[in-house]
């Protein structure tokens, strides 16, 4: 399904455009989430990586965008996004399933929660973009497109690599609780492509209707 409405959105300028916006959203909100998480004398390298490489990622995306239409979705407003409000609500919403889990299974409050929800939310994540980018990259290899997002796959992997083994060290079961929050991030994902592929398919319909 997602291979079918992202075919759709590379061979639409208009909707291809929209969607490198909407992924760079993401990115930028991810990038921000985490430096929310730092604690101020104590943040590690990592975690300033991965800031530092979210951002990076928000910018490149929005810099492929230029390579479709240069004065295409110059911020985040809603009409230069797929599925706004559902994009807007996305990462939100995991946060609080996740912090509330979090809080009553490890009975954690203050930064104790904001890192244990950071570390958690951000694995979930890095599992959504390991299976959400090369899908895309193979839509754009397919229609040999300009756009391309080789890079942020390679490092989406590090990151991957870098939650778990800062997990390992947080908790020796911690894949018992990261499969329940993946399992949240799934029902999340879900509700937000489908309405993604809703509008998608109404653009493509509208247009066939008019030729």
């Amino acid at each position: 399904m997602m291979d079918k409405i992202l075919q759709y959105v590379v061979e639409n300028i208009d909707l291809h455009v929209k969607w490198l916006n909407t992924l760079s959203f993401l990115e930028n909100v991810g990038a921000r989430k985490i430096s929310a998480c730092e604690q101020p004398h104590s943040v590690s390298l990592i975690q300033l990586k991965h800031a530092a490489e979210e951002h990076r990622h928000a910018y490149y995306l929005k810099k492929q965008i230029n390579k479709i239409d240069a004065s295409a979705c110059p911020f985040y407003e809603a009409k230069d996004l797929l599925a706004a409000r559902e994009t807007y609500h996305y990462l939100n919403s995991l946060d609080m399933k996740c912090a509330r889990f979090l809080k009553k299974e490890f009975d954690l409050t203050g930064d104790a929660l904001k890192y244990a929800a950071y570390l958690f939310v951000t694995y979930a994540i890095e599992v959504r973009a390991d299976a959400l980018y090369p899908i895309y990259q193979d839509v754009l290899t397919r229609n040999q497109s300009k756009v391309m997002v080789k890079s942020i796959i390679i490092e989406e992997e590090g990151h991957l690599e870098e939650m778990i083994q800062q997990l390992e060290r947080f908790h020796p079961n911690w894949q018992q609780y990261a499969d329940k929050i993946v399992e949240m991030e799934t029902e999340l994902h879900a509700n937000w492509f489908s309405a993604i592929s809703k509008e998608v398919l109404e653009v493509i319909t509208e247009q066939l209707t008019i030729k």
